[in-house]
């Protein structure tokens, strides 16, 4: 009786000194994040910054990242955040550009951003701004770096189009400034959601998509694509990574330091890291028998021509929300005038 009491006091002495040091392993802080898809080029900087934060912190503070929509689609990430359902999140204004009108700014078509560097100090600046603070604050929200995208050219299945009025009629994967461009020369632009676009193209519910080369990649949109348009340059997306605002503010100073002093170096390495999808891209373009259309200079003028009235209608837009439309604008013109 007493070795079997002396073998109790062992076995529960031990899952109690298990428990504190399991405990002691914990992290002080959790933050869940929610992305759609899976790792790709896109989601770089947010690899990136968990690791920092976990190894400056000692793993005190713990970056949980949420792939495939597992906490919530990606339609639904901005109204997530605004409810506390995690601390984070990846967000596309224009997938809910009536609720974040201020950064749809950097959507607008033919803005002429020459780099994903240039994109990056855009973003940032642009997060900067008091109306862009006050729009995202609505949310309990903020911006906490950018997920800085190049040039949406647009891949497409069937015949390759040549000029601009062979858009026309066309059904496009386009959102934002790119989708307006767009129905401006005819074609008929959806909001088809990243995931989704595959099965669209595949089954003729549009002929074409704008994507980042590495969205082309990795939603296999090359793998149902005839042709890829290489010099169109329409625009790009603004997909910021967002945090619950309560959340940011209830860190303790030294993980609010550890998790800032990150954002620069977790985009430098996202910029990096970019670089390396054209190492796949020119190649898969050659094995998948992609044909690469260029677009004549004429053509290209005409398509400017028609993004200055959509920049027009934008400013008056959010101007009418209490938004400085034009401020913001002149912002971002600036900054790319150098």
């Amino acid at each position: 009786m007493i070795k079997a009491h002396k073998l109790a006091l062992a076995a529960t002495l031990g899952a109690m000194t298990f428990g504190i040091a399991g405990e002691a392993l914990a992290a002080d802080v959790t933050w869940n994040v929610s992305l759609w898809g899976n790792r790709r080029a896109f989601t770089e900087h947010v690899e990136y910054l968990a690791e920092r934060v976990a190894k400056e912190s000692n793993g005190r503070f713990e970056i949980k990242l949420g792939y495939g929509a597992s906490l919530s689609k990606a339609r639904e990430n901005l109204d997530g955040i605004a409810i506390g359902a995690f601390e984070m999140a990846q967000i596309c204004a224009s997938y809910h550009a009536d609720k974040n009108p201020s950064l749809t700014v950097l959507e607008l078509p033919f803005l002429g951003v020459k780099d994903l560097e240039t994109e990056a100090k855009l973003s940032f600046k642009l997060y900067e701004q008091p109306a862009v603070k006050k729009d995202l604050a609505r949310w309990n929200a903020q911006a906490l770096m950018p997920s800085p995208m190049p040039q949406y050219n647009f891949l497409g299945k069937g015949e390759a189009p040549t000029s601009l009025k062979d858009f026309d009629g066309m059904r496009v994967r386009a959102l934002g400034g790119i989708g307006e461009l767009m129905r401006a020369i005819g074609a008929v632009p959806t909001s088809v959601t990243a995931s989704e676009t595959y099965q669209a193209i595949d089954s003729g519910t549009v002929r074409a998509a704008s994507f980042a080369p590495h969205a082309h990649l990795a939603f296999k949109t090359v793998e149902v694509g005839d042709w890829w348009i290489n010099n169109m340059n329409p625009g790009t997306v603004q997909c910021p990574v967002i945090v619950n605002s309560d959340a940011y503010a209830a860190l303790p100073a030294d993980l609010k330091k550890i998790l800032d002093d990150a954002v620069q170096p977790a985009v430098d390495h996202y910029l990096a890291n970019y670089a390396k999808v054209y190492d796949r891209w020119w190649p898969t373009l050659k094995e998948q028998e992609i044909e690469q259309v260029e677009l004549p200079a004429s053509e290209l003028e005409a398509l400017r021509k028609k993004a200055e009235p959509i920049w027009e209608a934008w400013v008056e837009k959010v101007n009418a929300q209490g938004i400085p439309g034009k401020d913001l604008l002149d912002m971002v013109q600036g900054e790319i005038a150098g």
